[in-house]
């Protein structure tokens, strides 16, 4: 492709997009994918966005007029079809100090804290962190595209090389003798796994910096119409619609080989997220783990929900689990006789019509060490990560605990006449047969104070609080109550709880379903529920068992579902 090609079909992109979303002019759908949160562009121009939303990063509802959009670690720019700039989310940097820009036609928004924006002129503009001089663009002309990495820019040129500005410790920067080069892209985050990746003319990809992951071996691809790198992956789009992805899969981010139908992906830190040409969205990794991927499930009785898995509970006593499998807490396959499941952070416990119990997954405390016990009616399983711990209620009212003990959750070796047990992180919790709750181990939040409690009949333990059901269907709860998990005070008809990592939910007796706490990712979307019999609730998701046997699940994975990028624009 010669080099004024590759102007002009810069020019011509940036000439379709602007007006779009306006007097009828649809928009091409685009999605970015920030450390913890995904942002999507709709065709008439508005823009929707999922995730972390601590520093607001998400807070686009009100957005119109945008053509683009770009997702740093924390902070959120739109591209806005005057040729303006708007961002939101984190501003420690400055990076969102874009309100003065005008003429731009492409934004990119990268790492803890810097936003480039390229002029229509091709001079390029940046606000930011700038530790690394990864501001310091002033002198750039002639620029077609540009990129962001954590702490590096990156601007390709009219005549098809690349210039790089910032941190070169991983010689993300070493792209002075790349040619015919129309888009590149650049990841890396604060681990140093700094890497810059470009796209050549004939589809083939080139890439420099830190390969630890095997984010830099794309020599072989070919077809290639588009780039995005994340962390510590790579990620390309083919020009037959389908998607290839090279480095670290630890978090499934870059299991996208059966995706089709493609037209546009974004790298995150540890997911992938893909814009199909019918609007709708596809993502795996990070939160994509497929713990919400329950939707075939049948003749369940029981559900259980760990930080990213999701365990039932079958009528013919087998059990089925989907999710984050890392250390093998999915691994129930051969599992019979089970009457009981409960799953932990990175464990999964079942109990056995025999009053034994079994465990897999994570055991580096020894929490999975619990093939001696006898006589269980009951389990719980804590989510401490990586330092889980294991509960059992024996039939004489006695319990026992295995695992890690760095805070005294396991000593519960004197308790009697305990009904049910719970574990939240490093604490646990037991209910008496009088209706009163004892608490042992961490209470920095005061998740143990449950001492002046009665009348209980179920308690659930989260992440660093308590919630008690109380005989008459109201609800109690202490500890840290951070985005509102312990206002539960209003609560009436309430028949069973379950707490999460920062959620709360109560099941009706009308077999509806209330929630309260963190909902960025849609895990308290629980509203339209019906006919539920049991709940559980995870690190990031929220299950639901209904009276047929089957399960609904809501969470990120099932939020970015329901996107359609592609709206009526009237």
């Amino acid at each position: 492709m010669a080099t004024v090609s590759i102007f002009l079909i810069t020019v011509a992109l940036i000439a379709g997009m602007v007006g779009c979303g306006q007097a009828g002019t649809p928009c091409t759908p685009m999605v970015a994918a920030g450390l913890g949160h995904t942002v999507g562009l709709r065709s008439d121009g508005t823009v929707v966005a999922v995730g972390g939303n601590y520093y607001g990063q998400c807070n686009v509802g009100g957005w119109t007029g945008i053509i683009g959009v770009a997702a740093g670690d924390s902070h959120t720019v739109g591209l806005k079809s005057d040729g303006t700039a708007v961002a939101v989310g984190n501003n420690y940097y400055g990076q969102c100090d874009v309100g003065g820009w005008m003429d731009i036609v492409q934004v990119t928004a990268a790492g803890w804290g810097h936003t480039v924006g390229l002029k229509s002129d091709g001079t390029v503009v940046a606000v930011g962190w700038n530790s690394y001089g990864q501001c310091d663009v002033g002198g750039w002309t002639d620029i077609i595209r540009v990129a962001a990495g954590w702490g590096h820019t990156v601007g390709v040129k009219s005549d098809g090389t690349v210039v790089a500005v910032g941190d070169n410790e991983d010689g993300q920067c070493d792209v002075s003798g790349w040619t015919d080069i129309i888009q590149v892209a650049a990841g890396g985050g604060s681990s140093l796994m700094h890497t810059t990746v470009g796209v050549k003319d004939d589809g083939t990809v080139v890439a420099v910096g830190n390969n630890g992951s095997g984010q830099c071996d794309v020599s072989g691809w070919t077809d290639i119409t588009q780039v995005a790198a994340g962390e510590y992956h790579t990620v390309g789009l083919k020009s037959d619609g389908t998607v290839v992805a090279v480095g670290n899969h630890l978090n499934g981010e870059c299991n996208v080989g059966g995706w089709t139908d493609v037209i546009g992906v974004a790298a995150g830190g540890v997911h992938t997220v893909g814009v199909k040409a019918d609007g709708t969205v596809v993502a795996v990794g990070g939160n994509f783990r497929g713990q919400c991927d329950v939707g075939g499930w049948t003749d369940i009785t029981q559900v259980a929900a760990g930080s990213y898995h999701t365990v039932g509970l079958r009528s013919d006593d087998t059990v089925v689990a989907v999710g984050a499998n890392y250390y093998g807490q999915c691994g129930v396959g051969n599992w019979t006789d089970v009457i009981g499941v409960v799953a932990g952070d990175s464990h999964t416990v079942g109990l056995k019509s025999d009053s034994t119990v079994v465990a897999v997954g994570w055991n580096s405390y020894g929490q999975c060490d619990v093939g001696g016990w006898t006589d269980i009616v009951q389990v719980a399983a804590g989510y401490t990560a990586f330092r889980g711990h294991t509960v059992g209620l024996k039939s004489d009212g006695t319990v026992v605990g295995v695992g890690n003990n760095g805070s005294g959750q396991c000593n519960v070796g004197g308790w009697t006449d305990t009904t049910q047990v719970a574990a939240g992180q490093e604490y646990t919790v037991g209910l008496k047969s009088d209706g009163t709750v004892v608490a042992v181990g961490d209470n920095y939040y005061g998740q143990c104070d449950v001492g002046g409690w009665m009348d209980i009949v179920q308690v659930a333990a989260g992440r660093d609080y308590t919630v008690g059901l109380k005989s008459d269907g109201t609800v109690v709860a202490v500890g840290g109550n951070s985005y509102g998990r312990c206002d539960v005070g209003g609560w009436t008809d309430i028949i069973g709880v379950a707490a999460g990592s920062g959620h709360t939910v109560g099941l009706k007796s009308d077999g509806t379903v209330v929630a309260v706490g963190y909902n960025d990712d849609g895990r308290c979307d629980v509203g339209g529920w019906t006919d539920i019999i049991q709940v559980a609730a995870g690190g990031g998701h929220t299950v639901g068992l209904k009276s047929d046997g089957t399960m609904v699940a809501v969470g990120l994975e099932v939020e970015l579902a329901k996107w359609n990028l592609i709206e009526a624009v009237s």
